[in-house]
């Protein structure tokens, strides 16, 4: 089931002013790394792959992808406390050092836990969930989990706890930052949510 093209029109839109903006003064990537090492690393570990399954792994997602999520946590748009208090506390600069330096490190790979699960969960990533409106996660995402720069995040071997908490958000309305995966969350069930969640940690 396809959603609007107006909808995901709009999506890409916002995302490519994202990465306009990003790209318009060149990140440090030294001062990225000394910012991270220095208020990121306690959470996401030193290369930005969190080995704390509620934690992101920052590693090689796109640098306009987390731009975007700081811009937003700074604003009050994706609402986290913790993250809130970071975020205000980083100007533009900072935020774009962070972000390049955190995606030219690379990703750990991640495996799927739930045999009984894996299954559901493939067919919803790659198929989607068709008499429901939940579209397929590979048309955004892309089969492998590597996303789409500047539009769609990188989700290869992220944790699972962490994707099924974001999903639950959506589903609930407390994570606001995405109408999109809002409409879709919302006609998915736990267990659904667990299948794609677990899923989706294996993919690499």
């Amino acid at each position: 089931m396809k959603l609007p093209v107006s909808f995901i029109c709009a999506a890409a839109a916002a995302a490519l002013s994202f990465s306009v903006q990003a790209q318009t003064v060149k990140p440090d990537l030294g001062k990225g790394a000394a910012t991270f090492g220095q208020v990121c690393v306690a959470c996401h570990a030193a290369d930005g792959n969190s080995t704390t399954p509620a934690n992101p792994k920052l590693a090689q997602q796109h640098p306009e992808y987390l731009i975007k999520q700081l811009q937003e946590y700074k604003s009050g748009k994706r609402d986290n406390a913790i993250m809130k208090g970071f975020a205000s506390s980083m100007s533009d600069d900072d935020m774009r050092n962070i972000a390049f330096w955190v995606a030219s490190q690379k990703a750990t790979t991640g495996f799927a836990q739930d045999k009984e699960l894996v299954r559901l969960g493939e067919r919803i990533y790659r198929g989607g969930i068709a008499d429901r409106q939940v579209a397929a996660c590979a048309g955004c995402h892309s089969p492998t989990g590597s996303g789409i720069p500047a539009q769609y995040p990188r989700l290869a071997g992220q944790h699972a706890e962490y994707t099924a908490t974001q999903l639950n958000l959506f589903r609930s309305g407390a994570r606001k930052n995405s109408n999109q995966m809002t409409q879709i969350a919302a006609h998915m069930t736990d267990e659904e949510i667990r299948a794609v969640s677990d899923y989706i940690a294996g993919l690499r």
